[in-house]
């Protein structure tokens, strides 16, 4: 009797207590799931600041030691630079300008407002002659039957501003470039990365500076078509004049097959045959487009540059000689 007096006496306490409970679990589970969307909100709008904030130099940023930083680019490329002309690689003339203005609205005293520091452009004059004169030699040794002109197309096309400036980016140049704009202009970048060559040619050599002239530009050229590169305006004049080298006959056109002649978009075949064997077929809307691509295709073979070429074979031993007839053209 008097355990059932003390369950009846307890049960609204039990009651109140489980209440209790029941309110705390709702209200974490709704504290969880209103941080949890919190944490989603909050993630998608600090992304979108991120996106939306003007871009910012590295040295601005937190830990960040220019020092280290130059000891780590050589590092990272696997190669060995004096830190001296490393440092001096990365100074462009305008930043030197920049800093020496901006003293001089501080009031800094003459004497201490010259910075003395010397700029990248004798790197950069040395590093561009050494690797057109390396990629030239390197061409005529793999494509011998290429012309000058075709060899001359190829290195412009592989120093050009805006392939420089994108290999340069794409090893991390730009944030340790001292300059006075940025993000660096192209042609500071492309400036920038030939007087790192430079600085590589002063210290380690120039069989090491081919192997990175080499490894870093000539795989630029995967995917390229030669006459992407080298406009040729007359190509069937061209390949006259070639097959003339050679001592073959001057090609004769000929209609291998056409589809819808009558319609809007034909397709003509065109060979080129030499001593009754075709040289080479090319196709296009017209006659005379197809002659000429005809003529391109036969140019690629005559001069080993065809789509289906081998790769570039980067086990010769002759990458040495290549980088010594490059030092002695300079």
């Amino acid at each position: 009797m008097a355990a059932r007096l003390l369950w009846r006496a307890a049960r609204p306490l039990l009651a109140g207590a489980g209440a209790g409970a029941g309110a705390g679990a709702g209200r974490v589970a709704l504290s969880t799931v209103t941080e949890r969307n919190k944490k989603r909100w909050l993630r998608a709008y600090l992304e979108q600041q991120r996106l939306e904030a003007p871009p910012q130099r590295r040295s601005e940023k937190p830990n960040w030691d220019y020092h280290a930083e130059i000891q780590a680019f050589g590092h990272r490329l696997h190669e060995s630079f004096s830190l001296n002309l490393l440092k001096t690689a990365f100074v462009n003339s305008c930043y030197i300008e920049s800093e020496e203005a901006r003293r001089r609205e501080l009031g800094v005293d003459k004497e201490a407002v010259a910075l003395r520091l010397e700029d990248n452009s004798k790197l950069a004059e040395q590093g561009m002659a050494f690797t057109r004169a390396f990629l030239a030699q390197c061409f005529e040794g793999a494509y011998p039957d290429l012309p000058a002109k075709g060899v001359g197309a190829l290195v412009d096309f592989l120093t050009s501003q805006d392939l420089v400036s994108y290999v340069a980016q794409n090893l991390a140049i730009q944030d340790l470039t001292l300059c006075r704009d940025f993000p660096a202009p192209p042609e500071v970048l492309q400036r920038t990365f030939f007087a790192v060559i430079g600085a590589l040619l002063g210290s380690s050599g120039p069989e090491k500076t081919g192997i990175f002239v080499r490894d870093f530009f000539i795989p630029q050229l995967i995917g390229k078509d030669l006459f992407e590169i080298w406009e040729v305006v007359n190509p069937m004049g061209l390949l006259v004049e070639e097959l003339a080298k050679r001592n073959i006959s001057s090609p004769e056109p000929r209609i291998t097959r056409q589809l819808g002649v009558s319609t809007v978009l034909p397709l003509y075949f065109v060979g080129l045959y030499c001593d009754k064997k075709i040289l080479a077929e090319g196709p296009g809307e017209t006659l005379l487009a197809a002659e000429e691509e005809a003529a391109r295709v036969a140019l690629r073979k005559l001069y080993g540059f065809a789509e289906n070429r081998r790769p570039w074979d980067y086990s010769k031993p002759k990458q040495g000689l290549a980088a010594e007839k490059a030092i002695s053209s300079n």
